[in-house]
């Protein structure tokens, strides 16, 4: 029993990479391009966008490898029954649940692997990828780029000619305080200075205007000190006990958790239910793997969306306990009484 175990295991594995590898291509293709959109926001170098894609791979495996099991399984019970060895185990007098005993174990242990991922890695990776945005964000708001138009700094708008060691040339600064109130300063050099968390602006032989519907005020100055008035914004990480203990008192979290658990059980929950219609006699069933595939797929994501929408802890308990009965009592109907 040892060696079909390794058998069918061996069989397995090889369906699965065959099948995982391209889907978690995709995703992860469809990923760094969301990732590559940041740069619109953000400026970020390569080993910054591969550090924001190893935040996103938890989600990747997450999402893949349901899918992946699934298809794997029917694919390697379709396979070995249209080549008669299942058969030929039958004929030594193996039951086919006996069979299926090596696929229940890889199932349990692809589910504690989801649980794994949805529970401690994915909210970790998820604050840390939202931490690394927010400090970028945050260092955007003070980046000045020479030549560049369009560019803040707190309230107000700046154009700097050159940039030449650190040092400003030729910089024009606008701020419009409200409907009939307009400011105008120009510099010849200017620097940004950073001194106990403030940031301002330090102009240098200048002038500049003020303008009301009823007055202008020019001014000349040989410095001018502008603050930053845009508050930086502040991500605060919370712990996983944290993250998961709102799941008591905030509906949208509790409802994030059934998905996880329902998603996480996909693989165990699987196994009875693609064998049901997966373990065939070839003379007489024929080759439905695809249709298999696609409409227990629907199935598992119809639920778990359901749970995600409308569900709370009794009705994800009452439906996993009604998947595992019915795929109970579809093997017992389809495969055992036979096999």
């Amino acid at each position: 029993m040892v060696s079909v175990r390794g058998y069918i295991s061996s069989n397995f594995t090889k369906a699965f990479l065959t099948i995982f590898i391209p889907f978690f291509m995709i995703i992860s293709l469809v990923y760094l391009v969301k990732i590559s959109i940041l740069t619109a926001q953000i400026q970020i170098n390569f080993g910054e966008l591969l550090l924001l894609y190893s935040y996103s791979l938890p989600d990747i495996v997450f999402y893949t490898l349901p899918i992946s099991f699934v298809t794997s399984l029917a694919n390697v019970l379709i396979r070995l029954s249209q080549d008669n060895e299942l058969i030929a185990l039958y004929a030594l007098g193996l039951r086919a649940k006996k069979v299926l005993r090596s696929l229940l174990l890889l199932g349990v242990l692809f589910s504690i692997l989801l649980l794994v991922l949805s529970f401690l890695a994915m909210p970790l990776s998820k604050q840390f990828y939202k931490a690394f945005k927010e400090e970028k964000t945050n260092d955007a708001k003070l980046n000045i780029v020479a030549g560049e138009l369009g560019q803040k700094f707190g309230d107000y708008y700046i154009y700097v000619e050159d940039e030449v060691d650190g040092l400003f040339q030729n910089m024009v600064i606008y701020n419009r305080t409200d409907r009939d109130n307009e400011q105008f300063f120009a510099s010849k050099t200017g620097r940004l200075n950073n001194k106990e968390s403030t940031t301002s602006l330090l102009l240098n032989d200048g002038y500049g205007y003020t303008y009301s519907k009823i007055k202008l005020q020019e001014a000349k100055y040989k410095t001018l000190e502008v603050y930053n008035s845009s508050s930086k914004s502040h991500f605060d990480f919370e712990t996983l006990q944290l993250f998961w203990g709102k799941a008591y008192t905030e509906e949208k979290r509790m409802h994030r958790a059934i998905f996880f658990i329902f998603i996480s059980l996909i693989p165990l929950l699987s196994v009875y239910l693609v064998a049901s219609f997966s373990m065939i006699n070839p003379r007489y069933q024929a080759n439905r793997s695809f249709l298999v595939i696609f409409v227990v797929t629907i199935f598992f994501y119809f639920v778990a969306s359901s749970l995600r929408k409308w569900g709370d802890p009794y009705s994800l308990v009452a439906s996993i306990i009604a998947v595992w009965i019915l795929g109970q009592v579809l093997f017992a109907k389809l495969v055992s009484r036979y096999f």
